[in-house]
């Protein structure tokens, strides 16, 4: 999946409603996931909340999660811990890109 094919995931559009829809959750749980700081949504300038595709996903495996009975305060340690590694990742990628950058272009125009 390209970088271009995986914009429109994070992209937030739905309105609360479509995501109850989607998700089978309240608006209340999507709400209490939000003040627990498990989820994020865009505000508008009315103060309306919006979603991704990517919070949909991540909705529901909160959910699944809560129903197992793991706590909200674990949920969010496992999201922290995957946006380290994720930022990790890309600074990983980043400094590999810039040494493939400075030797290709080292030895291109010497």
């Amino acid at each position: 999946m390209t970088s271009q094919d995986d914009s429109y995931l994070h992209k937030k559009v739905m309105p609360i409603g479509t995501v109850c829809e989607l998700t089978g959750l309240s608006e209340r749980q999507i709400r209490y996931y939000e003040e627990r700081k498990l989820i994020f949504p865009k505000r508008t300038n009315k103060g309306n909340r919006k979603y991704s595709f990517s919070d949909v996903e991540s909705l529901m495996d909160i959910a699944n999660k809560m129903e197992d009975g793991i706590q909200t305060s674990e949920i969010r340690k496992e999201i922290n811990k995957r946006k380290e590694k994720t930022s990790g990742d890309k600074i990983k990628q980043n400094m590999i890109r810039g040494q493939l950058n400075a030797q290709f272009n080292k030895g291109h125009y010497n």
